[in-house]
């Protein structure tokens, strides 16, 4: 619950429900429990199962959520989030983007995002491209310098023309 404020869903509540079913003699492989996950994610709502009421963008902030506590619980030591940001934009993906700032101080990690707010609290920024020539695709893999990544947050702002107030709010990002 407390990981969940910094992430901008600070009224939510979050629970685990584990049901035993005594009844059951044989215990299969897939135990006697069962286990959901419920939540309320506004204030007056009453608890139902996460997937039934959750957007993509609370789902994915859950699962940070989640993961912040489990890797402080462990030894991990590299976690991978692939667009842990869906669904969510501006001042939410600037939370998310600090957090995961907040979880590299103590683990490895490495974040798939489309979000400028996010990409620009990196330590590293890796732009991954996908080629289309003729009949055959390829990807190609640059670690980005300084002035390279400033050119590319103000293309994630910006689209395919990257502007002067682009590169003015990318200077911002990079220097919060």
């Amino acid at each position: 619950m407390k990981e969940l404020a910094y992430l901008k869903l600070d009224k939510a509540v979050f629970k685990i429900n584990v049901e035993t079913d005594k009844t059951q003699v044989n215990i299969s492989s897939f135990g006697q429990d069962k286990i959901s996950f419920i939540a309320s994610m506004n204030p007056g709502q009453s608890l139902s199962l996460l997937n039934k009421i959750a957007s993509g963008g609370e789902l994915s902030r859950l699962m940070l959520a989640i993961k912040v506590v489990l890797a402080n619980q462990k030894d991990t030591t590299t976690l991978i989030f692939d667009e842990i940001d869906s669904g969510i934009g501006g001042a939410t993906a600037d939370a998310v983007g600090k957090r995961l700032k907040d979880l590299s101080l103590t683990n490895q990690l490495l974040v798939v995002t489309h979000h400028p707010q996010v990409a620009s609290k990196a330590n590293m920024h890796i732009l991954i491209k996908k080629n289309n020539e003729k009949n055959t695709s390829s990807v190609s893999i640059d670690i980005l310098n300084i002035s390279e990544r400033r050119q590319e947050i103000a293309r994630m702002l910006s689209g395919s023309e990257v502007t002067k107030e682009a590169l003015a709010a990318a200077n911002n990002l990079l220097t919060e």
